[in-house]
């Protein structure tokens, strides 16, 4: 089975919901909710780009930080202004916002919290994706917990004693931006 991302759009929900694109939809899509759909795997992919200001990394999984070579691929090719944009935003979610407590990390770091809605019965997911150091990044870190609530109280912490595990035993075993390490 291969999990795939939807970013849908009027033509799309034409075909599948045989309903009409509202401008609700597009306010829906662009903050993430409705019909959009990611795997944790593509939000670090995207945190990747806009942590190394636009380079379209593939995303290693790997046993050893040794010998990972970094591959650049096309990408969404997004403008470098834009891109500005987004990391400072995502650098003001640290400094004045839902992800205060990874201040207390000594390493600068960016990242976006998220609360994703998929059930009017159960909880919602609960993300984090980001990245240290923010100024020359070397980890991007991405935490889904699956009916965790909110992104920035229960991911949040997990995402912190990562970046920390990462500072203690791995900071500088890889080049600039050039693996993804995952543990469990």
């Amino acid at each position: 089975m291969r999990l795939q991302g939807l970013v849908p759009d009027a033509q799309w929900k034409e075909t599948q919901k045989h309903e009409q694109w509202y401008i609700g939809d597009t306010y829906h899509l662009a903050i993430g909710q409705g019909d959009f759909l990611v795997t944790p795997l593509q939000i670090a992919r995207m945190t990747l780009y806009f942590a190394t200001n636009g380079k379209w990394l593939m995303p290693h999984v790997v046993a050893s930080l040794r010998d990972v070579a970094t591959s650049l691929s096309d990408g969404p090719n997004i403008d470098p202004e834009h891109v500005a944009t987004v990391r400072e935003g995502m650098r003001a979610t640290i400094t004045a916002g839902s992800a205060k407590s990874l201040q207390n990390l000594p390493v600068t770091s960016a990242g976006k919290t998220g609360t994703a809605q998929w059930s009017t019965g159960k909880p919602p997911h609960a993300w984090f994706t980001g990245w240290a150091p923010y100024e020359n990044p070397e980890i991007v870190v991405t935490v889904l917990v699956e009916e965790g609530n909110e992104g920035s109280t229960v991911s949040v912490p997990i995402a912190k004693e990562m970046i920390r595990f990462w500072m203690e035993h791995l900071k500088g075993q890889a080049s600039h931006s050039t693996a993804i390490h995952t543990s469990h």
